[in-house]
């Protein structure tokens, strides 16, 4: 069976995500664009770089508020997508407008009102194509192209405005675009029509465009050598390898007719394309990145295989353990160059009186390493003695009810709140809070004469300089709540990791990571195993200071 988000599901991701730019003005939503004459967002900070987003409904639609349906509304990924950047060094404003097309955008007057806000060093996303194989002339929306992308145009007298005009090919009206993005020293980028939601007689197998304009899109991108996101197609795989019934609920539900404009969970899974379409393009500079994400939709962060992974069992059973859970921050084993502190911990322990057991896993957060059961596995092997590490959160941001999050998303803060989630065999989860989650693991382990300390996330590669916002404020804050109304101990780790990083500088901690802002490579992990020690000694009572080396390895 494949995954059924409910409609609890979509609005809770509703309230995950922002719904808009907070400087984003309201305006009368009109598709016809003899008269549309409405107020678009404007960058949010002048001085900073912009990504600007041209295009129809599918990109932006309505009023940005759903018509008042809320997530079950229709939303363009154009909303979604400022939630996966960091929109503290980019801003993300979206001039689309639905009803228009490659023509109606520039000949209605939108793109000369656009083309003001960009600067050299922005970039210009453009994807139209749904209204473009309209009629050419009528005196409804007289909005639609010639077909292709050679140089034929056609003189009417267009029926809507009353006045001469000359029609040109989409290829044409796209490429008219490029030149003057490029003029202005910014980076065009080309995106095919998202894809619509229509089957082949096999109900598994979604219809492509590729002949026509999602071809054409494609075609004007190679010729004019920028970047290209194939949304059609990608989109086509994400929703063959999700289903039917999982891809029916990316649309409003009292419209099932509707094939191309999405809810805001289906434009959440749109706006992750792009993202993955920017990124293979390596269009944007990596810090811009809040969340990454592949072609197929998947979080690009490790996401090991568990089967692949054993629970690790202490070296001696007769010696205390130092046990660590956590995600790839403490265990990644090399993949694409990556290492957690946890794999370089052992070596300031004298390992012939402690066992130092890793049981960290990647891409797990504090409730799939829960629900996967490898939490049970690990606390059969724990005693009176033991000492438990506990880090998670970098995972559990996913957001519950979105397929990329791969059921990893957690409830936020400490509370009995729980949200109901939909497994990919179909079955139903009760998902709680990170806090409900930490209590379980410190009480199931003080049960069995362990003792606890909770500890939050390694701080980004972007985000521990003085003047930037702390990272994992909130985790650092509900895990020290929970360890101390559980009995545990706790550690900022982020915070003493970042005012090591500072200690060091930015060129030196540029050469601790694998990648570009989560994983550490080896240099990294050993930096921050040593800062976690240095910290373990400092714990009331120094309880492992007996285990440590006398000197730093």
């Amino acid at each position: 069976m494949t995954p059924k988000p409910t409609r609890r599901l979509v609005a809770a991701l509703l309230l995950a995500l922002p719904l808009a730019q907070a400087h984003a003005q309201e305006f009368t939503a009109t598709t016809d664009p003899a008269r549309a004459q409405v107020q678009l967002p404007e960058p949010a900070r002048p001085e900073l770089p912009s990504l600007i987003l041209i295009g129809d409904s599918t990109v932006r639609n309505g009023r940005d508020d759903g018509q008042g349906k809320g997530a079950e509304g229709q939303w363009g990924w154009g909303n979604p997508i400022a939630a996966y950047l960091d929109t503290n060094k980019i801003n993300v404003v979206n001039r689309a407008v639905g009803g228009l097309s490659s023509r109606t955008y520039r000949s209605s007057g939108h793109w000369d009102r656009t083309k003001p806000f960009i600067k050299k060093g922005d970039w210009v996303v453009m994807q139209f194509g749904h209204n473009d194989a309209s009629p050419v002339n009528d005196n409804s929306r007289a909005r639609g192209v010639l077909r292709g992308t050679g140089p034929e145009k056609e003189d009417i007298n267009n029926l809507l405005t009353g006045k001469p005009e000359t029609v040109y090919t989409y290829g044409a009206y796209l490429r008219g675009y490029i030149a003057e993005i490029r003029a202005a020293g910014a980076t065009p980028v080309v995106a095919s029509p998202v894809i619509r939601k229509r089957w082949e007689a096999d109900g598994a197998t979604v219809m492509r465009a590729g002949g026509n304009f999602a071809g054409w899109a494609a075609e004007v991108a190679r010729q004019e050598k920028v970047a290209f996101i194939d949304l059609n197609e990608w989109g086509a795989k994400r929703y063959e390898a999700l289903g039917k019934a999982t891809v029916e609920t990316f649309f409003p539900a009292d419209m099932p007719q509707e094939t191309v404009h999405t809810n805001w969970l289906g434009a959440a899974v749109n706006a992750q394309l792009v993202i993955a379409g920017l990124i293979q393009n390596k269009v944007l500079p990596d810090a811009v990145y809040k969340q990454r994400f592949a072609p197929d939709g998947s979080d690009d962060r490790p996401v090991v295989d568990a089967r692949k992974v054993k629970v690790e069992a202490p070296r001696d059973p007769k010696l205390p353990s130092l046990v660590l859970i956590g995600d790839s921050t403490v265990r990644s084993g090399g993949q694409n160059g990556a290492y957690g502190w946890g794999e370089r911990l052992a070596a300031f322990f004298d390992t012939q009186r402690i066992n130092v057991v890793n049981n960290a896993i990647g891409g797990r957060s504090s409730r799939t390493f829960f629900t996967e059961g490898r939490w049970a596995s690990v606390l059969d092997q724990l005693k009176a003695g033991d000492t438990l590490l506990i880090q998670f959160g970098h995972n559990d941001g996913a957001r519950i009810g979105d397929p990329a999050g791969k059921n990893r998303g957690s409830v936020p803060g400490i509370g009995p709140e729980a949200v109901e989630d939909t497994r990919p065999d179909g079955t139903k989860e009760m998902v709680q809070s990170f806090g409900w989650y930490l209590a379980r693991y410190i009480n199931d382990a003080k049960a069995k004469g362990a003792s606890v300390v909770v500890l939050s996330p390694i701080p980004h590669k972007d985000r521990w300089k003085p003047e930037q916002p702390r990272d994992f404020e909130n985790y650092a804050a509900w895990g020290e709540q929970v360890a101390r109304a559980n009995g545990a101990q706790f550690i900022d780790l982020t915070m003493r990791v970042a005012e090591a990083y500072r200690a060091v500088g930015a060129e030196k901690v540029d050469t601790f990571f694998s990648d570009a802002r989560t994983h550490t490579n080896d240099a990294g992990a050993v930096f921050n195993a040593t800062q976690l020690v240095e910290a373990l000694k400092r714990l009331p009572g120094q309880p492992l200071q007996p285990f440590l080396r006398p000197a730093a390895p």
